[in-house]
């Protein structure tokens, strides 16, 4: 049985390991929340140059537009493997995905909700 912290890094490494594959790039940081039966994760520094340039040549809201209608269409042609990658490091079955991306901050929030907590076994005391 994992720690909070074991399973909260161990999905930080699938899905840097996800972006870098699908996207080209991985994030600049990446931080994973266990909070009961909810998995958020929070990716920053993640557009990719070829975004970057959309973003600085096109109208603000079509830019938006246009790369969180790619991205989430990107996630959901993953979301099998981001599903199964999730459960096999909690060993909890994976209910939802919910996913978005900033534009203005190059942040992205992934949100997992699962059928019950993982179970973690306590962390030991240096």
């Amino acid at each position: 049985m994992k720690t909070q912290g074991e399973i909260e890094a161990a999905v930080c490494e699938g899905i840097s390991r996800f972006e870098q594959e699908y996207m080209g790039r991985g994030p600049k940081d990446i931080h994973a929340h266990l909070l009961g039966d909810l998995l958020v994760v929070r990716l920053c520094g993640v557009l990719t140059a070829a975004e970057q340039h959309l973003v600085a040549t096109l109208a603000p809201e079509k830019s938006r537009d246009l790369l969180k209608q790619v991205r989430t269409q990107l996630m959901e042609t993953a979301r099998a493997a981001l599903e199964a990658m999730v459960q096999g490091i909690t060993g909890t079955k994976v209910v939802s995905l919910h996913h978005d991306i900033s534009t203005v901050t190059g942040e992205e929030v992934v949100l997992f909700t699962m059928v019950a907590p993982p179970l973690c076994r306590e962390a030991r005391r240096a």
